[in-house]
Parts: structure tokens; sequence; C-alpha cells
């Protein structure tokens, strides 16, 4: 009989980066429980290879020890894909990654439930995204609340509001996040019962996927009015997450404005450079009240 066994949590992950570090010649400044806590299903493995790809971005820089620089840099690779610098972009796309990347990041700071920003970069990847954001967990997560939901609902539909204010135009760069906002507005509305109009039951199943044909043959297991319903939840969640979410970035426009900047200048910054945007525009703001 096989046992499968979970994957570590983190004080787990702690103690298996501790082991795979000692087998290193040299680490200066690496934050052992740091790594660990942004490194939520991770598995044994799956950590080897992060501290062998530290080593490796160390010993390309011809670095006698491996840092905590070295471990974003592969923790990055791993999560997005190998950078593509080699990729030129359009002065025009570059500017409007920027924005897409600011508007991410200043909700993932500012919602409670889905932050902070660990990484925000407008470096194109090897995923084909032309930029990304990363949050850094503060803990492991078993279930997801209602709430935290519809923060990565509006954290997804980021990018495109940022576009929406700063160019009054889109691009189609948010096409995977509108899919992604919209797969959870619909798991929420007909698999958790998170809507109060259609109530505690269960439409669909897991093995809803759409293939050639098969959607043809497929039996709907309610009526069209019921369908008519669920589209109507799943639209309503949607904008109201966009309302709540413009919101949010227009409070925070001075914010969207340096980190874009910032993001032009650098193409990619971490956490400590994006967290004091916030407090430069507050001294700024309180010195225009004065």
């Amino acid at each position: 009989r096989q046992v499968q066994v979970g994957l570590p949590d983190i004080k787990g992950r702690e103690q298996i980066l501790r082991v795979h570090l000692k087998k290193l010649p040299s680490t200066i400044g690496v934050d052992v429980r740091a790594l660990a806590r942004g490194t939520p299903g991770f598995s044994g493995a799956q950590l080897a290879n992060l501290v062998n790809e530290a080593a490796l971005f160390a010993a390309r820089n011809s670095k006698q020890s491996v840092d905590m620089n070295d471990f974003e840099e592969a923790k990055d690779k791993l999560f997005m894909g190998p950078e593509r610098k080699s990729m030129v972009l359009r002065e025009e796309e570059r500017r409007a990654t920027a924005y897409h990347e600011a508007g991410h990041a200043i909700l993932f700071h500012v919602l409670p439930d889905v932050g902070p920003v660990y990484t925000v970069s407008i470096i194109p990847t090897g995923v084909g995204a032309a930029g990304y954001t990363m949050p850094l967990p503060e803990k492991d997560e078993m279930f997801a609340t209602k709430s935290r939901m519809l923060q990565d609902i509006m954290v997804s539909l980021g990018g495109r509001i940022a576009e929406e204010i700063i160019f009054g135009d889109i691009t189609t760069g948010a096409s995977n996040d509108i899919k992604r906002a919209t797969e959870t507005a619909r798991s929420m509305v007909m698999k958790y019962g998170m809507s109060e109009k259609i109530g505690l039951i269960a439409y669909g199943n897991d093995d809803d996927e759409v293939f050639i044909g098969r959607d043809l043959a497929h039996t709907r297991g309610y009526s069209e009015e019921v369908a008519r319903e669920i589209d109507g939840e799943i639209s309503r969640i949607i904008r109201e997450c966009h309302e709540n979410a413009e919101s949010i970035i227009r409070e925070n426009i001075g914010v969207l404005h340096s980190c874009a900047a910032l993001l032009l200048e650098k193409e990619k910054i971490h956490r400590e450079e994006f967290e004091a945007l916030f407090t430069t525009e507050k001294e700024e703001v309180a010195k225009t009240n004065e």
C-alpha cells in the first residue's frame, strides 16, 4: 500500500531549505524563514531545485557566496519561467505593461488577504507574459474564504483597470487575468454556494471542461432560467469587483504613477522598494495639506 506524503508546511519547508543550504559552499544574508514563507505549495524536490537555481545564478555572476538576490531570481524563474531580457518591447508596450503591473501591485498591497507584494517586473518571461506581479503569502492556507476570492478577482482586474484609467484604452494583455477572474466568480456561484441568489446548490461538476464535440452532447442539469441567473450572478460579481478595485486604484493614483515610473527605470522592483512608494506618497500628501 502506497502512502501519499503531503506537501511540507512552512516549518517543514524551512527545515528542508536548511538541509540543502548546508550543501552550498557559502551563503550571505539568506533569510531562510522568509524563503520558507514565500514558497507555499513547494515540494521537497522543488525546494532543492530552488537552492540549485540560486547557486547557478550566483555562479553566473561570478559571486563567491549565494545571497537573497540569487534566491529572488531563482524563485522568479521557477514561478514565471526564465526571463527573456533579449526581447525588446516598444516603448508604448513597456509603458502599458508598467501601469498594468502597478495596478495589480497596488491591490495586492491594499487588500488585506492577498498580499504583500514580493516582486513587480516588466521583463518578459518564458510563459509569454510581458511582465508579472508576484505576492508573498504570509501563511499557508487550506481554504479560501469568500472575501479572499473576491479580492483575488479584484487583483486580477487591476491591470486592466489601470490601463483604462491612464490610457482610456485597453490592450489584450489582460486576457489571462479576465479568464482567471471569471473562473473564480463562476466557482463561487456554481461550486461553493457563495451567491445568496443562487443558494447552496452545486451546479455542474469538475468534469465540465469543454472539448470539441463533447459540449454538443453534454446535458446540463439545470434549466435555462437557472443558467441565466447564474450568468447574471457571475456578471454582478465581476462588475462589483471592478468598481471596488477601480476606487482603490484611483485613491492611490500617485503610487500608480510612481510605481510605473520606477518600473520603467529599473524593470524589476521588490517589496521594500514598492512599499516605500506608499510612504513617500503619504509624506507628499501631508506636505500638500499643511
